[in-house]
């Protein structure tokens, strides 16, 4: 374990201002620790059913899912790594059976982050900012992965959206994904609760 997280590397002394919750969700995690949250979306996927055989590709590798559902329930787990990374994995539980989205965020010489995937298909690079104590996470770049070559995707690169806001004792999260031209592709906002607790 390191004594900073990939976020709190990011943000630098802009970490301080974050919500007290925030900055427990986005701090580093103990050893033999990991952070779950419980919560549920009250939204997932697009309406745009043209979209889902794109998305149903994506889905092999856990990136995004084909669908349009509301009130999905959801567990995240967030555990560091020995390589300075936070993975994150988060079960939807759809009425047609549970799917996990797993991702890994970590620093490079690009800044932060986000391996997208059981294998890292997209990575992309994010700039971080906080507003009011909320953290607002913005895509600026993506790379794909084909086999050993890493495809930087430049102007097609998808945009990423993120925020993280408290409300008492729920923490709130909003993503959306976006592709030129076509526009938005993917979303999901709702509510959860999170500890930092022993690993099983």
């Amino acid at each position: 374990m390191t004594d900073w997280s990939p976020w709190e590397r990011e943000l630098g002394a802009r970490a301080a201002d974050l919500d007290p919750a925030l900055r427990r969700y986005f701090g580093a995690i103990p050893v033999g620790s990991v952070g779950r949250g419980e919560g549920v979306f009250d939204l997932v996927g697009t309406p745009r059913r043209w979209l889902w055989p794109m998305l149903a590709l994506l889905a092999l590798d856990g990136l995004v899912f084909p669908t349009w559902q509301r009130g999905v329930p959801f567990v995240i787990v967030n555990r560091p790594t020995t390589r300075g990374t936070i993975t994150a994995t988060r079960t939807f539980r759809f009425a047609d059976g549970d799917r996990v989205m797993t991702d890994e965020v970590g620093i490079t010489a690009r800044g932060l982050t986000d391996r997208l995937g059981r294998h890292g298909t997209v990575s992309s690079t994010l700039r971080a900012t906080v507003v009011d104590g909320h953290l607002e996470l913005h895509s600026t770049g993506a790379t794909l992965r084909l086999g050993p070559l890493r495809v930087p995707l430049g102007a097609l690169s998808p945009r990423v959206a993120l925020v993280e806001r408290t409300d008492g004792d729920r923490q709130h999260v909003s993503l959306t994904l976006e592709l030129p031209v076509i526009g938005r592709i993917y979303q999901y906002a709702g509510s959860f609760s999170y500890a930092i607790e022993p690993e099983e």
